[in-house]
């Protein structure tokens, strides 16, 4: 008795595959699995290990890398996702590029954020360290000689 007492007929049924093609469509829906699955652990592995591998150096070259090597990798496991589960692998040409054209351009722009930000970020929080120290050097010269420098007044006539 169905769970939810309905009249219609069974899923197998309904689909009208015959026992083949069911085959056929289990067994590429399990490669897909485990092809997904199989990236999400090397994702893991090098989650785990990129301390010792060396890619959390501070240098500008491994870290890039790292964050190119799991673009990649979601970028991969979203194909399988797009292309197997959510039947696009079956369409024309023309509709997967409307489909995937945008997104692609997307992932292209968020990559190039992803490294000019770093990098800009990277140069700017070094200038602000640079002026920081310098400040606190001449604080420490101001207080060694005696002179303590008064704030400013406000120009805009505030108190």
């Amino acid at each position: 008795m169905s769970e939810f007492h309905d009249n219609y007929p069974q899923y197998e049924l309904m689909a009208q595959h015959s026992e083949e093609e069911g085959k056929t469509i289990r067994k590429k829906l399990w490669s897909v699995f485990w092809i997904m699955l199989s990236v999400t652990i090397v994702e893991l592995i090098i989650g785990s290990f990129a301390m010792q591998m060396g890619l959390l150096e501070s240098d500008r070259t491994s870290s890039i890398l790292l964050k190119f090597i799991f673009i990649g990798l979601t970028v991969l496991k979203a194909f399988f996702i797009v292309f197997s589960f959510m039947h696009l692998g079956h369409e024309k040409k023309v509709m997967k590029w409307s489909i995937l054209g945008p997104y692609m351009l997307f992932i292209v722009y968020l990559i190039c954020i992803i490294v000019a930000e770093a990098n800009y970020c990277k140069v700017h929080k070094n200038k602000m360290d640079d002026l920081i120290s310098k400040q606190k050097i001449e604080l420490n010269k101001n207080a060694a000689s005696g002179k303590v420098e008064e704030p400013e007044p406000a120009e805009d006539g505030e108190k």
